[in-house]
């Protein structure tokens, strides 16, 4: 799963304790996440992305 989230005054994607897509738009993070999604999707493992504060989910 690849999460967005705020992070150093931008937005990144982390991924298993990985941060990789720094941006300041979020846009652009959540476009790198998508990239990376399809990737994995493609490599036939299911692989979700996630908005950390959109639609209620923010993290512990």
């Amino acid at each position: 799963m690849f999460t967005v989230i705020r992070r150093d005054g931008g937005w990144a994607v982390e991924n298993a304790g990985e941060f990789f897509g720094h941006s300041v738009d979020k846009e652009v993070a959540k476009a790198a996440a998508n990239k990376r999604a399809r990737i994995v999707q493609e490599g036939g493992r299911p692989c979700q992305v996630r908005v950390s504060g959109e639609t209620g989910f923010y993290p512990v």
